[in-house]
């Protein structure tokens, strides 16, 4: 067997017990591997030697960050056939015994693979302090959301919401974009909230501010946001400018755990609950209702994950750091705990799978503009990021919920219509 690949072939064949559904290119121009499947590049031996010494989604992941393998042709198609092959031989975790490890050490070493632990590339995270406290998670939040405001709006709809859309057409449908879409969204949380004019909303995370905006704009509520990045929190401040949104619309740069000036008539708070930590989600859910008045609604929109209860190896090290999701069931148990009537959960995971592959055009489609934004690690952390999550979320593995909540007053009174079409009456657009 001339040359590398043939070589590690054989070797991830005793491994898994199985042909792998890849081929393999290696920097020395061997190949090897059945002809027409995805093709993995590995253009460095020192992609092996951090694979060596992280055997797992996070080597692969710095492996690819730092250029050193790359998947040829579509990702997201690769990503496809190589996790459904792996799902369809039952080799995801393989038992590896002595004598393969010592014929892969052998190997490695003949390679030229063998020597330090590669450093880790500089997109890694890297927190200090205690976890979840305030200021490590100031940090967290800065790592992701603070990458660039024209990286976003260059990814994002023009609302700037970076959640989950709800498509109430077919997506590619003529003329219906994503960000038709995000304002279905919006609309959609705004008439589950019942929202009135005059009335006092919460948005805790706020983002860029889409929602706060948007029910400000056309509910004619008076909507405060509370996020902890001062680069959200900046360009909120000019779109309120440039609306004549002034007194309509506050943004504070402020923990949730900091806010004081309840009760509102109604809270919403979308896709922030992954970041506030397990060991913190009952001062999380325990704020919310003390803020809330009683009869007061409560859309709380949160992504689920049942086999892990972080973000993944990958999510967590390059892309949102101390991350947690958790099954559906829990974070409804969370939000009863606090005192909360649930009156509704929505399951969204396929509209997921449409706003991120929306996203993935974009970002090929001006990769030119995303490398010059934010650099070329940086580019394959979130070509990795967004494909792989429309993956998660097409196949199951992911999903994500709105859940709408009501605090009852002393009597035990929701205050909730006793249809779901009764739940927007009176609300304005």
């Amino acid at each position: 067997m001339a040359g590398a690949a043939p070589k590690l072939t054989a070797l991830l064949n005793e491994v898994t017990g199985a042909a792998l559904p890849v081929r393999i290119r290696c920097w020395d121009g061997s190949e090897s591997g059945p002809t027409g499947a995805p093709v993995l590049v590995i253009r460095s031996r020192t992609a092996l030697r951090r694979l060596l010494w992280q055997p797992d989604e996070l080597g692969f992941s710095q492996a690819y960050v730092a250029g050193e393998l790359d998947i040829e042709g579509d990702m997201t198609t690769a990503l496809q056939h190589f996790w459904g092959a792996i799902r369809e031989l039952g080799v995801a975790k393989p038992e590896i015994g002595v004598r393969t490890r010592l014929r892969a050490a052998s190997l490695l070493l003949r390679l030229g693979a063998v020597g330090p632990r590669p450093t880790a590339p500089g997109e890694e995270a890297r927190l200090k302090g205690l976890l979840h406290s305030k200021t490590r998670d100031r940090d967290a939040i800065s790592h992701h959301y603070d990458l660039s405001n024209d990286f976003y709006h260059l990814l994002l709809d023009e609302h700037m919401a970076y959640s989950c859309a709800y498509y109430t057409q077919a997506p590619g449908s003529a003329g219906y974009t994503l960000h038709d879409a995000q304002t279905d969204k919006l609309d959609l949380v705004c008439r589950k909230l019942g929202l009135q004019p005059g009335q006092r909303l919460l948005d805790v995370g706020c983002g860029w501010g889409s929602m706060i905006l948007h029910a400000a704009e056309h509910y004619g509520v008076h909507a405060t946001g509370v996020t902890i990045s001062s680069e959200q929190r900046d360009f909120i401040e000019k779109r309120v400018a440039e609306r004549g949104l002034q007194g309509k619309v506050t943004v504070r740069l402020q923990d949730y755990r900091e806010v004081s000036d309840g009760p509102y008539d109604a809270i919403s708070t979308i896709e922030m609950g992954e970041h506030v930590g397990a060991e913190n989600y009952d001062v999380y859910t325990a704020t919310l209702y003390r803020l809330l008045k009683p009869r007061g609604r409560l859309l709380l929109q949160q992504m689920s994950r049942v086999d892990n209860p972080g973000g993944g190896a990958f999510i967590e090290s390059y892309i949102a750091p101390d991350m947690t999701m958790v099954p559906l069931g829990t974070t409804a148990n969370n939000i009863e705990k606090a005192g909360f009537e649930i009156r509704d959960v929505h399951v969204m995971r396929e509209h997921y799978v449409h706003t991120i592959r929306a996203w993935l055009d974009t970002f090929e489609s001006r990769i030119d503009e995303v490398v010059a934004m934010i650099g070329v690690g940086q580019s394959r952390v979130w070509r990795l990021y967004i494909v792989g999550s429309a993956l998660a979320f097409e196949e199951n593995r992911m999903g994500v919920d709105q859940f709408l909540a009501v605090k009852p007053d002393v009597e035990g009174v929701s205050g909730i219509p006793r249809t779901r079409d009764e739940w927007s009456v009176g609300v304005v657009r």
